[in-house]
């Protein structure tokens, strides 16, 4: 028998940054964009916090579609 098992889980990550001093609100949420996008916040990052939210189950027969799905929450 196979399962098909799927965990769903909300992870927060926190880093910790220096950006230069003066930029406004605005300024500051694009500086934060590009360094994610860049991939330089990514190294920085730290799981700070992980959140189970769902987890799913599917039994599949071999040649055959699945004949079950279990939901848990």
């Amino acid at each position: 028998m196979r399962v098909i098992v799927t965990v769903v889980e909300k992870i927060t990550s926190e880093a910790h940054i220096d950006i230069p001093d003066g930029l406004n609100q605005s300024t500051i949420k694009q500086h934060i964009v590009d360094r994610y996008n860049t991939g330089a916040i990514s190294t920085d990052m730290n799981i700070y916090q992980v959140e189970f939210e769902s987890i799913n189950a599917q039994i599949v027969q071999e040649n055959s579609s699945p004949n079950l799905h279990k939901h848990w929450r």
